[in-house]
């Protein structure tokens, strides 16, 4: 969420319109200007209201302690009461409005965001690593049916987008995952949790899937806590950024860094016809998600390092990849800022997303009411959240087989991956 000041007056709210246009987000100018107006008159009446019936209850004591006659102030204040009641519930029923407008307005952008319409206007940064050349027509990962890969005991059980991993494949996903907290936890200084993967509404709305995205989610009607609805994380982003709900950091204790390994739970709601095929898209998968809590004034170095985290994980599986950084029009709706890691996949002979990383400024923690104590003012400030998959494992896993796979259709083990797997150098039923 937003500042609400910006809000509140013409100048800041035409240059937020102007800023939000590159989004392609149409910001409802009069409709706030004409709410947040009055709200203002409301408050202002409702506080009159107030500071009246407080005088004249004074008053009240006053009188009765002399003896004199009350009745006519017992009834002024009576009259304020009705009245104070009717604005109250003017005033609250605006606020409702401006909050659910409020919620559903999107990150204002880092000036370095390129402009653009689609993910055809992402700008290029850099690639690291050399694409293999393969001596046979590689093959796209759905097509290597001598690995363990069962999409159709999957459909048995659960319906499309699913998949059962068997045998070493089963155990090279569970690697991956594994070498990835190793890495983020020994080398690059992040604490390892285990979060709950159902979570509340209100940690939803914190971190910004509600309500825009609910069609995206799988929501649990009133089956638990007193017929509270919960929802299936889309992402660990969500239990592990709420861990700084409602907190105020001391200074030092920040910059936090948090990684997670969960399952992640998505409908893909407006994905009909994309990726049908194969692990890319599916309801059901796992990521290893890096989560930073930072000053504002670190957030952006911090993008950075957390960018590098990830690509950590991609260097020392030797996987080519891209990284790019989201124009304006394809931007997520958190996010000031983000940078897209893309693996090379040669059976599909493209580069594929693996990874997103991104600083969201203090978009999140607005709506989170998460802070810190400024040691130098002694006030506190928002806190500024940055989140970054490292890395998709059914991706990662994607891109050791169509990279790794050979002739005979089976996968070569990644060196790196090998004390996961007890030595094993070789996948193939």
């Amino acid at each position: 969420m937003l500042d609400q000041k910006l809000f509140r007056h013409p100048e800041t709210l035409s240059a937020l319109s102007d800023s939000l246009a590159r989004r392609g987000f149409a910001l409802e100018v009069n409709r706030i200007s004409a709410l947040e107006n009055h709200r203002a008159e409301l408050q202002s009446k409702t506080e009159q209201l107030q500071a009246k019936r407080n005088e004249t209850s004074q008053q009240i004591g006053i009188i009765k302690a002399q003896g004199g006659d009350i009745q006519p102030l017992l009834d002024e204040v009576a009259g304020l009461g009705d009245a104070l009641k009717i604005d109250q519930a003017q005033l609250h029923d605006v606020q409702e409005q401006l909050q659910a407008i409020y919620l559903s307005i999107p990150n204002v952008l880092d000036d370095s965001v390129p402009d653009g319409d689609s993910e055809d206007d992402n700008v290029e940064s850099h690639r690291w690593g050399e694409l293999r050349h393969f001596e046979f027509t590689p093959k796209a990962h759905p097509d290597l049916d001598k690995i363990g890969l069962d999409f159709e005991s999957a459909a048995k059980i659960s319906g499309a987008r699913f998949a059962v991993l068997k045998g070493g494949l089963a155990r090279l996903h569970r690697a991956i995952a594994q070498f990835m907290l190793d890495v983020q936890t020994q080398y690059h200084g992040y604490t390892e949790v285990y979060v709950p993967y159902l979570v509340s509404g209100e940690a939803m709305r914190g971190t910004g899937q509600l309500p825009k995205f609910e069609a995206d989610l799988f929501k649990i009607e009133g089956k638990v806590a007193g017929d509270q609805d919960f929802y299936l994380i889309p992402t660990s982003e969500v239990p592990v950024t709420n861990l700084a709900r409602d907190s105020i950091f001391d200074e030092q204790d920040l910059p936090q860094k948090y990684v997670a390994q969960t399952p992640c739970f998505r409908s893909e709601a407006g994905s009909h016809g994309r990726d049908v095929r194969g692990l890319i898209r599916q309801h059901q998968f796992e990521k290893v998600e890096l989560i930073q809590f930072t000053k504002p004034e670190d957030s952006f170095d911090a993008l950075e390092s957390m960018r590098e985290h990830a690509e950590a994980i991609l260097q020392k599986l030797k996987l080519p990849y891209r990284v790019v950084t989201l124009c304006s029009g394809d931007i997520g709706f958190s996010a000031s800022k983000t940078y897209d890691l893309e693996v090379w996949l040669p059976g599909q002979g493209q580069y594929r997303e693996i990874s997103s990383v991104s600083n969201t400024l203090d978009f999140q923690a607005r709506r989170m009411k998460a802070r810190y104590k400024n040691k130098q003012t002694g006030k506190t400030a928002f806190i500024h959240t940055l989140n970054g998959s490292g890395l998709a494992v059914g991706r990662t896993l994607v891109a050791i087989i169509e990279n790794y796979q050979e002739a005979d259709g089976s996968i070569t083990v990644p060196e790196a991956l090998r004390p996961y797997m007890n030595g094993m150098e070789r996948i193939q039923l």
